[in-house]
């Protein structure tokens, strides 16, 4: 005769039970980061136009300060 013991029985139930179908969800998030930029420059007033105008370079990417989901399409199944 083979025994089983309650917790080997209830580790055989656990792997039996059927785990939910998992689906994947695509959206837009909009996403606000404070990042470290530089730029050489004369001034601080050129600095700040110098980067406001696009250049610079990217020192490191920072924190998220504001994350905000924007859309879900419907066939993603949330509607």
């Amino acid at each position: 005769m083979i025994r089983i013991s309650g917790r080997e029985m209830a580790a055989a139930a656990h792997k039996l039970r059927q785990k939910p179908k998992l689906r994947t969800f695509h959206a837009t998030v909009l996403v606000t980061r404070a990042e470290q930029w530089w730029v050489e420059a004369e001034t601080a007033e050129e600095a700040q136009e110098l980067l406001a105008s696009g250049h610079g370079h990217h020192a490191s990417l920072g924190e998220r300060v504001h994350v905000e989901m924007e859309t879900m399409p419907e066939e993603a199944g949330l509607v």
